[in-house]
Formats: C-alpha cells, structure tokens, sequence
C-alpha cells in the first residue's frame, strides 16, 4: 500500500502542479484579503480533493455508464485546458480579477475555474482514471471494500492535495518573496506549460483513438 499511495503521488504531483498553479490563481484572484484566501484555498483542496477520489475509485464505472471513452476525455478536456492556457498568455496581471467583484462571487467561482480546470483538469482526472484501474487490477476485492484501494487512493489524493492548500494558502508570501517581476516570469511560464500540457493532452487522446476506428 505504501508503494502504491507513492505511485499516486509521483503520478498526479507533476500535472496537478501546486506552484505552477498557485501562480495562475494568484493572478485570477487578485489582491482579496488574507481571510477570505485562506477559504478559497480550503475549498479548492476539498473539491481537487472529491474530484481525484471519485476519478480514482470510480472514474472508470462513470465513463462506461455514460459511454464515454478515456479518448474524449482527454481531448475535450484538452482543449478547455488549451483556451485556458492561451487566454491567461495574452492576459496583463491581475487581468482575470476585475470581473469578479465581491467575497461571495470569488468564493462561487472556487469550482470553476479555481479548481477546474486551473488546479484539477481533464489531464489529472484522466491519469486518476488511469491509477485507479491500476489499483483494481492489483487487488482481489471489490474497490469499495479493499483497504489496497482505498488507503492509497485517500491518502495520495489527501496528500496532493495539501500540498495544492499550503501553495494556494500562501500564494501572496511567495510573490512578495519573488517580486513583481518574478511573479509575472512565473505566471507566464505557467500559463504556456497549462497551454502545452493541453496540446499534450489533445495528442495523446487523438494518438490513443486512432488505432480504436475500425474495431
């Protein structure tokens, strides 16, 4: 269980990309004060949090219900995290924030775009997708009932996501650390790997299916 709950990190750690994130929600956000940041980065570790959990356990059940296929996963997917990636490119600092005025209207938009597609996107939900199989097929019980699938599942998401809580949490210490300069190099390089991991995403559900036509 211990290798398996590192799997789960080293695998997800990576796309989710705490700092490369921060960054970017930093610049959404804009300058809201230190309380109502705290909250925001508490709700969006618990909805990265339920998004990686039922990928995990239950991500490949969902898909066949509805008869969706990993493939368009990852290139829908893909493709909201391309836009996403390209508009915070051409955006200045800060940019994002002028629309969204009060504590309540930030706090609504923790889901979407806070935690989707910016912290947790269709890359994340389709690599859980992936290790939860992983897990099943490792163990000889049914998933809701084995501890080889739960344990790591719970505690590899729970410690991703605390690491997402501590980045988000104390996104404004970092930028005064970096400088007005630093933060901006960082959001752009952010924002271009968000859009490169979403051509990524797109090429290899597109690589995937292919071979799929026909069969």
């Amino acid at each position: 269980m211990v290798r398996e709950t590192i799997l789960i990190i080293a695998a997800l750690f990576p796309i989710v990309n705490p700092l490369g994130s921060a960054a970017i929600f930093l610049n959404l956000v804009g300058n809201v004060e230190h309380r109502l940041q705290e909250v925001l980065s508490q709700k969006i570790a618990i909805y990265s949090f339920s998004i990686l959990i039922v990928s995990l356990l239950w991500g490949v059940k969902v898909l066949s219900f509805f008869g969706i296929s990993i493939y368009a996963v990852q290139i829908g997917g893909g493709l909201i995290v391309c836009a996403t990636g390209w508009s915070l490119l051409g955006q200045s600092s800060g940019g994002m924030s002028s629309g969204i005025g009060s504590d309540e209207d930030i706090l609504d938009h923790a889901f979407y775009p806070y935690t989707l597609p910016i912290t947790v996107g269709p890359g994340s939900i389709s690599v859980a997708i992936t290790l939860g199989a992983h897990l099943v097929a490792h163990s000889q019980n049914m998933v809701f009932f084995s501890p080889q699938v739960i344990i790591p599942a719970v505690v590899g998401s729970a410690v991703v996501c605390l690491i997402v809580y501590i980045c988000y949490r104390y996104a404004k210490s970092a930028e005064r650390l970096l400088g007005k300069t630093g933060t901006d190099v960082l959001l752009r390089l952010s924002s271009f790997i968000l859009f490169c991991i979403g051509i990524q995403i797109v090429a290899n559900g597109v690589t995937s299916y292919l071979p799929t036509i026909g069969h």
